[in-house]
């Protein structure tokens, strides 16, 4: 919505920008032929006699005016002439911009891949912080879900909730059955399997969106290969 509203207020100024420009091409044009008509009675001016002295100098000084006037909205039609060249590139930049790019930033951190800083998983020698990998998952079921709604996808078997750091997932087939993608640790860690299949449930997720995008891009593939155990 930023990004549309943004592009909205940048199209309203290019558009004043635009009639601002024409009404000082033509103040421009009309300065101009003003200027002109000065000049040549200047000219004839200075075949009279002596006494059309006053006069001329009266001539001279309005023709000196006309010509700044002309100068000042030179000047300003080369700063419309920028500001519009300005907004035409922000403009530009705006509708080049991917909103999922701007809002989802992912990469690695060491042996670990990242979504907006936060590390997803954790080893014996690197005990990452549950609460970051909590709002790992976050990002990542917040993401997943955002594509989906963008390609009118419901996923069958489950629902996701992206909810922060407590985002779940929510069986279809049985609405009071919660999947929670988060984990505190300690030894419900090792006894209480529902986080597995939660992450199982995200893959079948994951796996589902990939078969929708294959048949609208038959050139898409993900970087690893998933088997997914429906269900």
């Amino acid at each position: 919505h930023l990004q549309v509203e943004e592009e909205e207020t940048l199209l309203a100024e290019l558009q004043q920008l635009k009639e601002e420009e024409e009404a000082l091409v033509q103040e421009l044009e009309a300065v101009e032929e003003q200027r002109a008509v000065v000049a040549q009675e200047l000219t004839q001016s200075r075949t009279h006699s002596q006494q059309l002295d006053t006069e001329e100098l009266q001539y001279q000084k309005e023709y000196s005016e006309f010509k700044r006037q002309q100068l000042e909205l030179d000047d300003e039609l080369k700063s419309v002439d920028n500001q519009m060249r300005y907004c035409q590139i922000q403009l530009d930049r705006l509708k080049k911009t991917n909103v999922f790019n701007a809002t989802f930033h992912i990469w690695h951190s060491g042996q670990f891949g990242t979504i907006n800083n936060f590390r997803l998983g954790r080893l014996p020698s690197v005990p990452v912080e549950w609460n970051e990998i909590n709002a790992a998952w976050g990002q990542t079921v917040l993401l997943l879900h955002a594509l989906a709604n963008k390609m009118g996808l419901r996923f069958q078997r489950y629902r996701l909730v992206p909810y922060g750091n407590h985002s779940y997932l929510e069986s279809l087939t049985d609405k009071s059955k919660e999947l929670p993608l988060y984990c505190s640790g300690g030894l419900r860690f090792f006894w209480d399997n529902k986080f597995d299949h939660a992450m199982v449930a995200f893959l079948d997720c994951v796996q589902q969106f990939k078969e929708e995008v294959e048949k609208g891009d038959t050139g898409f593939c993900l970087p690893y290969r998933m088997d997914v155990e429906k269900g």
